[in-house]
């Protein structure tokens, strides 16, 4: 079984006095977070902040220290399974223009609970609540 480390940002912005969240679609009915495969030499930030610049072209994020949130889960590729692990950070945004790389079909920013229901599997959506929850902790007020 071939085994793949990755590395992603849950991309968040204000509009007005709401929070955003930026999904891309790859696809079929695939919608996600940017993320890619850790290169060699590369630490997991590293590849989470350039994944965002290559997919999304957006150069002016902000780590937020306090969150880091991993998923795994197997998927096919050719004939050979593939054990995925997947390490998400969060980042905060002032941009809101998006440059798509050519392996996306699509973008959209949306607040949590259309971006929670957009989401297309269960552990990217726990992600997303954990960053919610992140996220209210700093501006200490729930939001929808």
């Amino acid at each position: 079984m071939l085994q793949e480390r990755s590395a992603g940002i849950v991309v968040y912005r204000m509009d007005g006095s709401d929070v955003i969240f930026l999904l891309l679609h790859y696809g079929r009915d695939y919608w996600g977070f940017p993320k890619g495969n850790i290169e060699s030499g590369e630490k997991e930030k590293e590849t989470a902040i350039r994944e965002v610049e290559e997919e999304t072209g957006l150069r002016s994020i902000r780590l937020i220290d306090e969150f880091e949130e991993s998923i795994e889960y197997f998927y096919r590729k050719k004939r050979t399974m593939v054990h995925k692990e997947v390490s998400y950070f969060l980042a905060e945004t002032t941009e809101c223009d998006v440059r798509l790389s050519f392996e996306h079909k699509g973008y959209k920013w949306l607040k949590f609970n259309e971006a929670v229901n957009q989401l297309t599997f269960d552990n990217d959506k726990e992600v997303l609540r954990a960053a919610k929850e992140t996220i209210e902790k700093s501006m200490h007020i729930p939001f929808h």
